[in-house]
């Protein structure tokens, strides 16, 4: 989750319009990574993509879930057994510390594997639905594999970002193609290892799962490859883009687009509570989660208290390589995003808000914004109405329920939210008057762990849904049957059928209605009774 680029991207190192080459290099000391790059991925390579993942489809397609199974405990066990290797990847690759690897890369994986083994049959199996007045016909819904899916992933979780969508991809069948960003190349071949072994271990093919790398013409080529659906998850600018082009071939997308998350915090929540969730919800990985907290509406009876005891706390956090293994906050993980964050937070600051701690890149090497604690905003300011996707605590203060529900609805976006309150009556009115795709009370950000739930946002934070059964199918080709309910045939009346008896057809259908839909008993009774000198036409 967060802002991944369909347009080209500027590279840190070399020339900014040379797209043939992918730097790899970590973001808290700068150093290359592996070979320090590799070559893009070109359009006719996307293409053979695609047509081999087509080509090793056919056989998944017919895989039982038992099968599936199997190659999902295989990758559980991977998992589980090379914690460490994992998180040391991504903390190398993304610059995020190792706790917050642990916290954001593997938590959500296992769980959706979890979800999947335990509710993915259920949710995949044929569905039988009423067939209302068609009394003689049976209804079924079928979920059929869609064939190919395009993913594009982001660069905030390296691991989760190409697991989390993949394992239900898969699991309904399909075979995915992965376009991973330009920013987190490096543990692509690794990651990816963990699904093509598991898979081939159970007799599948490895084409099943394959990756292209890039920059933003990568992803166009691959949303134009013929794939069968798009995931994207990104900014909306580059949302809409994904959405356009798509468009020309009408292929359907699933966007995540990012949220500008509100955490309300009422004058009777648990207070210390309320200020470790706050610390979690917008120091974790840097600040670069799509449900980060990015706007912190207190209470004005506990505003200054919380304001005191947020500060303390950041002025005593480190921040520096997560390597040194003594740091609570790691780096930014795209070049870019500091110009962002730089210039949301000058706009603050010029408009009367107050840098309370940090407001500026931390001098040195390395990709760092010093974590940052920001007062006296108002809803004029963009730090209020515009992702800054990084550690930036930005606080208002309101005093009545009415105000901060029209103050948390007063953005743009409409990904996530929290209530924080002991009251579970006022928690739950709050929660439900909040224009969001997800909110959580009492607790921030665990909706996303939830995975029986969907995920996804409102207003310019996106369309369609992740996780829960309705984010699975989101990978299947939808479909109604109406088959015979008795073994023998009922045929539509003599007045219906061609050539038309006008008027005896009309007369029967009309009571036929009546019969059907009348609204009493008595009309219907009625309607019955009148049939019973039509039954010779019947």
């Amino acid at each position: 989750m967060g802002i991944h680029h369909l347009q080209m991207s500027a590279a840190p190192h070399g020339s900014a319009t040379d797209t043939s080459v992918v730097t790899m290099f970590n973001p808290a000391t700068m150093a290359p990574l592996g070979k320090g790059s590799v070559r893009a991925t070109t359009r006719d390579e996307v293409i053979a993509a695609v047509a081999r993942g087509r080509a090793a489809q056919k056989q998944w397609a017919k895989s039982t879930f038992a099968q599936r199974n199997a190659v999902l405990n295989r990758i559980r066990r991977f998992i589980l057994d090379h914690q460490t290797e994992i998180c040391e990847l991504s903390m190398k690759d993304s610059g995020k510390t190792l706790m917050d690897a642990h916290y954001g890369e593997l938590f959500p994986v296992l769980e959706k594997i979890q979800f999947l083994l335990n509710e993915g049959e259920a949710g995949l199996s044929p569905e039988q639905r009423s067939s209302g007045s068609i009394l003689h016909k049976v209804g079924t819904v079928f979920y059929q594999p869609l064939g190919v899916i395009g993913i594009l992933a982001p660069f905030n979780w390296p691991f989760h970002n190409i697991m989390c969508p993949v394992l239900p991809v898969l699991y309904a069948g399909n075979a995915a193609v992965i376009k991973v960003s330009e920013w987190t190349t490096y543990s692509c071949d690794y990651y990816g290892s963990i699904l093509k072994d598991a898979l081939v271990a159970e007799g599948f093919s490895a084409d099943l799962v394959q990756f292209v790398v890039g920059w933003g013409d990568v992803g166009a080529s691959l949303i134009s490859s013929g794939v069968d659906k798009i995931f994207f998850t990104g900014s909306p600018e580059n949302g809409r883009r994904v959405m356009a082009e798509a468009a020309k071939t009408l292929t359907p997308v699933v966007l995540e687009l990012g949220g500008k998350d509100p955490m309300i915090i009422c004058e009777d929540a648990n207070f210390d509570h309320a200020v470790a969730q706050a610390m979690l919800g917008i120091f974790t990985s840097c600040g670069q989660m799509c449900v980060g907290t990015e706007r912190f509406y207190v209470h004005e009876s506990i505003y200054d208290a919380f304001v005191g005891a947020v500060v303390a706390r950041v002025k005593s956090m480190s921040q520096g390589p997560p390597e040194e293994m003594c740091h609570d906050i790691g780096a930014m993980t795209m070049p870019r995003q500091l110009d962002i964050i730089e210039g949301l937070v000058n706009d603050a600051l010029a408009s009367g808000a107050r840098a309370l701690v940090g407001g500026r890149r931390k001098p040195g090497k390395g990709l760092f914004w010093e974590p940052t604690v920001l007062v006296d905003v108002n809803h004029t300011m963009r730090i209020m109405r515009e992702e800054h996707f990084g550690p930036v605590m930005v606080i208002m203060k309101w005093s009545t329920d009415d105000e901060v529900i029209e103050l948390a609805n007063d953005c743009p976006y409409g990904l996530g939210a929290s209530v924080f309150t002991r009251n579970a009556a006022r928690g739950q009115r709050i929660a439900e008057a909040l224009v969001s795709g997800m909110c959580v009370i009492n607790d921030y950000g665990i909706s996303y762990v939830c995975q029986s739930l969907p995920f996804g946002g409102v207003k310019i934070s996106g369309i369609g849904r992740i996780n829960g059964v309705e984010g699975l199918r989101e990978c299947t080709r939808t479909k109604a049957i109406l088959s015979d309910r008795f073994p023998f045939t009922v045929s539509m009346p003599r007045a219906w059928q061609y050539p038309i008896a006008q008027k005896d057809g009309v007369e029967l259908a009309q009571r036929m209605i009546r019969l059907i839909y009348g609204a009493s008993l008595w009309e219907k009774t009625k309607a019955a009774v009148s049939m019973v000198p039509m039954l010779s036409k019947l």
